[in-house]
């Protein structure tokens, strides 16, 4: 029996592995899906078979768990709008962590038969799964809107640093305490740990949030591998080790992105100097009709469209995919261009693009499209703001300088669909609206793709 068992959790490791693999490419992203969600089938139906589960009572609990978290998983994930997918992956990505944590507390409460090593090892996996959990808890009220601004107080990073400090000291307690596990010191010890996350997350703001969902991703992961060793079970091993490698790999592409050192993520005050004049602006707004900006486009060799957060509030996607098809009927060339950080978390306008039915050949990161602006008679900006801002190439007193953006400002011409005049995430006023090129058209970004569509079809 250990052999079949050992080996199909070696096979649904492998589906994992290859389910991953696959959800690297948008072509093959839903077989990914598929295949990994098949693993994960074979290692719940397998772990029925193991002899410490064998029983009338540990199945009926397994199966009120799997009826309970599987019926809320199908009725959100079936009602959620693809503009609220960052907070319920988020949301998601907690419940991971915080199972992990609720492993190693069950086995600690068992300490008699584990060894030191062991109940090392269900500390470290307490202390990660927690801060993932209940740091994930906030980045969803903060996606969600329920925590509306970034929480900021004295001496915080040193606050931090304590409630830290004492997480790990009380761990190190329980961790080699034998089989001696005071209750109450447990209880105190996970208190912390999920404080520890809660106090990390409230000062980071919206514009980090898809570096940090990627951190937290990385870390359930790392508290699920632990939980494997803790449990002697390969298959949570394995899939512990390929999410927290693949979240870490991630999360350092994201801070790429921004051209910030994750230690400035957690730690900074990210935003607060960024009211402060980041250089004299030139220029004035100038706003254009949707009538006169519907022609300029139809008329335009090549568009390149920018999608932000904002398109993904005004659920535009479909209206922008219809005005790019009544443009390519006219013979315009429209592509789409997508920074790494735009949205709430990585892939966010990838995901809207792919709902709509945008095609993936139109679909271009910043490295393959940049140096396509400068032939671009036209390009289209809804909804994005900092990730276009040009003061990140050419102040170095701005928050964001040095930050890789997509080079907008270089298109003959520059339409920026916006709802109102307000600065982006980071605080910073974009100089980029104020170009001699750029015209604002304002609204609503459905209404206004809406209206851009009847623009061009008006026009035979």
């Amino acid at each position: 029996m250990s052999f079949i068992i050992n080996l199909a959790y070696f096979a649904a490791a492998v589906l994992f592995i290859v389910g991953l693999k696959q959800m690297a490419s948008p072509v093959t992203a839903r077989r990914g899906i598929v295949w990994a969600g098949w693993g994960m089938v074979l290692a719940t139906v397998v772990t029925f078979l193991h002899p410490e589960v064998v029983g009338f009572v540990n199945y009926l609990l397994i199966l009120l768990g799997i009826g309970i978290g599987g019926s809320l998983a199908w009725y959100t994930g079936k009602r959620v709008a693809m503009t609220d997918m960052p907070q319920m992956i988020a949301l998601y990505n907690g419940m991971g962590g915080g199972a992990a944590a609720g492993i190693g507390i069950v086995a600690l409460m068992q300490a008699d038969t584990l060894a030191w090593t062991t109940q090392f090892i269900a500390v470290l996996g307490i202390i990660i799964g927690s801060v993932a959990f209940s740091g994930s808890l906030i980045a969803f009220a903060k996606l969600q809107g329920l925590i509306k601004k970034s929480i900021r107080f004295d001496r915080q990073q040193k606050i931090n640093l304590g409630v830290l400090g004492g997480t790990l000291l009380l761990g190190l307690i329980i961790a080699f305490s034998g089989s001696q596990v005071n209750g109450t010191l447990l209880l105190l010890f996970v208190l912390l740990a999920l404080a520890f996350g809660v106090l990390m997350t409230i000062p980071i703001g919206g514009a980090d949030m898809p570096v940090i969902i990627s951190l937290y991703n990385a870390l359930t992961g790392l508290a699920v591998g632990f939980k494997g060793l803790v449990l002697d079970n390969a298959a949570l091993m394995i899939a512990g080790v390929v999410v927290g490698s693949a979240g870490t790999l991630l999360t350092q592409l994201m801070a790429k992105a921004m051209n910030r050192p994750l230690s400035n993520v957690l730690f900074s005050q990210f935003g607060e100097t960024a009211t402060e004049e980041q250089g004299e602006i030139t220029g004035t707004l100038k706003p254009i009709e949707a009538s006169d900006a519907g022609i300029m486009m139809a008329y335009a060799n090549k568009v390149i469209i920018v999608p932000g957060y904002g398109m993904a509030v005004a659920q535009a996607q479909h209206k922008i995919w219809e005005l790019t098809q009544r443009l390519q009927e006219r013979g315009v060339d429209v592509k789409f261009a997508i920074h790494p950080v735009a949205g709430r978390m990585p892939g966010h306008m990838n995901v809207l693009l792919a709902e709509a039915g945008v095609p993936y050949d139109l679909i271009y990161d910043l490295d393959e499209i940049n140096t396509e602006f400068k032939t671009a008679d036209v390009a289209v900006v809804i909804g994005a703001n900092d990730v276009v801002n040009p003061v990140a190439r050419t102040n170095p007193e701005s928050p964001i300088y040095g930050m890789p953006i997509l080079n907008v400002d270089e298109a003959k011409n520059v339409i920026v669909i916006k709802r109102g005049k307000g600065a982006g995430f980071s605080g910073v006023e974009n100089h980029l609206f104020y170009a001699d090129n750029t015209r604002m058209l304002y609204g609503d970004g459905q209404k206004v793709a809406g209206e851009l569509v009847a623009a061009v079809k008006g026009l035979g």
